[in-house]
């Protein structure tokens, strides 16, 4: 009997060590298994960091690569190409690093293309009239009126616009600039402009079309899904163009109000008489160069308002007029008988000199590129007649080096002296800003992450306007 409760005893101990051992063992391999999934999601955590980081680094290799591109040709400038720079962008907008690949693009008139987007090809707001504003889609005359008043440097609204009470008196928490718009984003701050309005579809404002800009209503911003991008008023406005200070040879440019007629006559290869016309010209409060484009030499001193008369380019270039003096010229015209700018010396007096007055907002705002302007821009915002914006457009796509000036467009149809003087105030060849919407994707896991640069290269070295990461 002592016996069999020993052994009951005794096996009643083996059970709870056989059970505490099974415990043990479970809680182990519970702290295991935690352990295990803990060291996964570090690791995953890990792989996605160093996805990202691989991701962000290829972005920032293709806004390098755009920069570099930039920084050549300023330095390596060829003055009988205007596209140069636009091709060497657009080869290079794919390109890859040892740990992934950047990919540059935008759209512009509903186009996708390979690159930055060109800001030039926007007109710029704080130089944009009111009847300019007035063609965007969806505008009123009050939000017009609204922009003006921001822009402007007093505190008197016009008819329906909104100074600096109006904003008080809503406890917005600001009040109009009364300067310049320093981004389009800051458009959304006047009264009357709605994101939907400004944005469009390019929720954020990086000139191409992202997923949730295509997916219909599913997430914002609300889009038609027709892999196309409606960006708004954005797509015509700017707010960082930047004068060009440089001509296509890569000398500054000279500037008509200080210059010599020796200068003037060593850059651009007009005679004595010619030089001294030009100078004269530019001493005038009405000087600029739009005048100069639309408007013979030998009647430029005379001439304040543009012409009615049609026709394109002979009489302004000298082709049937040169040496000819028209009966309102001056005495000391008349005896120098000052002769028209040949097509080759307005080529030279319109790329290599300048003439901006710095008391208005023109001295801090670039001009629209006739290269890369938008077709709806032309045609639609600018004003300009139906048959001469076809015809720019023709002319363009017909010049496989571009249009390396704006003597190039004189001889188009519908280049009357009225069109030439409106075109020549907001118009160039050249471009300034570019803004670079670089997407990274590393190459072990696909991670994408995207890099938005706006930057000047207006000068050496390439200034960064802005920079955005998400």
């Amino acid at each position: 009997m002592i016996v069999q409760n020993a052994c009951h005893a005794q096996q009643s101990r083996k059970g709870v060590v056989t059970i505490l051992v099974i415990w043990a063992i479970a809680i182990a391999s519970i702290v295991v298994a935690a352990t295990q999934v803990l060291a996964f999601r570090e690791a995953t955590i890990g792989r996605e960091s160093i996805s990202r980081v691989q991701a962000r680094w290829a972005a920032r290799a293709g806004v390098e690569t755009m920069i570099a591109i930039m920084e050549w040709h300023k330095a390596n400038p060829d003055p009988d190409d205007a596209l140069a720079l636009a091709r060497d962008l657009e080869s290079n907008a794919l390109g890859s690093v040892e740990t992934g690949t950047w990919d540059i693009r935008h759209f512009i008139d509903g186009q996708e293309w390979a690159g930055p987007l060109d800001e030039n090809s926007k007109l710029n707001i704080n130089v944009a009239t009111r009847m300019q504003l007035l063609e965007l889609p969806n505008i009123t005359q009050d939000v017009v009126d609204s922009i003006i008043d921001w822009r402007d440097a007093d505190d008197q609204p016009l008819q329906l616009g909104a100074e600096a009470d109006y904003y008080r008196n809503r406890g917005q928490g600001y009040e109009p600039r009364n300067g310049n718009f320093r981004s389009i984003a800051e458009l959304e701050l006047v009264a009357g402009a709605w994101s939907q309005y400004v944005r469009g579809e390019d929720w954020n404002l990086n000139g191409r079309l992202d997923p949730n800009e295509n997916d219909g209503k599913r997430t914002m911003p609300d889009d038609n899904a027709n892999q196309k991008l409606d960006a708004g008023w954005s797509q015509y406005l700017t707010a960082s163009t930047r004068p060009i200070t440089v001509s296509a040879t890569g000398e500054p440019r000279l500037d008509l109000r200080k210059a010599t007629t020796q200068e003037i006559i060593s850059r651009t290869g007009v005679d004595s008489i010619q030089a001294a016309t030009l100078v004269s010209y530019a001493k005038s409060s009405r000087a600029n160069m739009s005048q100069i484009l639309g408007t013979p030499l030998s009647q430029i001193l005379t001439s304040s308002t543009p012409s009615n008369a049609t026709g394109a380019g002979a009489n302004r270039t000298g082709r049937s007029s040169a040496g000819r003096t028209p009966a309102s010229a001056t005495p000391k015209a008349a005896a120098n008988a000052i002769k028209n700018l040949d097509p080759k010396q307005l080529r030279l007096v319109l790329n290599e000199c300048s003439l901006v007055n710095t008391q208005t907002s023109q001295a801090n705002a670039g001009k629209v590129n006739l290269n890369t302007v938008s077709r709806g821009l032309l045609r639609d915002i600018l004003q300009l007649d139906t048959r001469f914006a076809d015809s720019i457009l023709s002319r363009r796509i017909s010049k496989p080096k571009g249009i390396v000036s704006l003597a190039d467009i004189v001889d188009l149809p519908g280049a009357t002296q009225e069109q030439l003087l409106i075109l020549g105030q907001v118009a160039d060849v050249t471009s300034s800003v570019y803004m670079i919407s670089s997407r990274g994707r590393a190459d072990t896991s696909g991670a994408e992450t995207e890099i938005v640069v706006l930057v000047d290269c207006s000068e050496s070295p390439v200034r960064i306007l802005e920079y955005r990461e998400p």
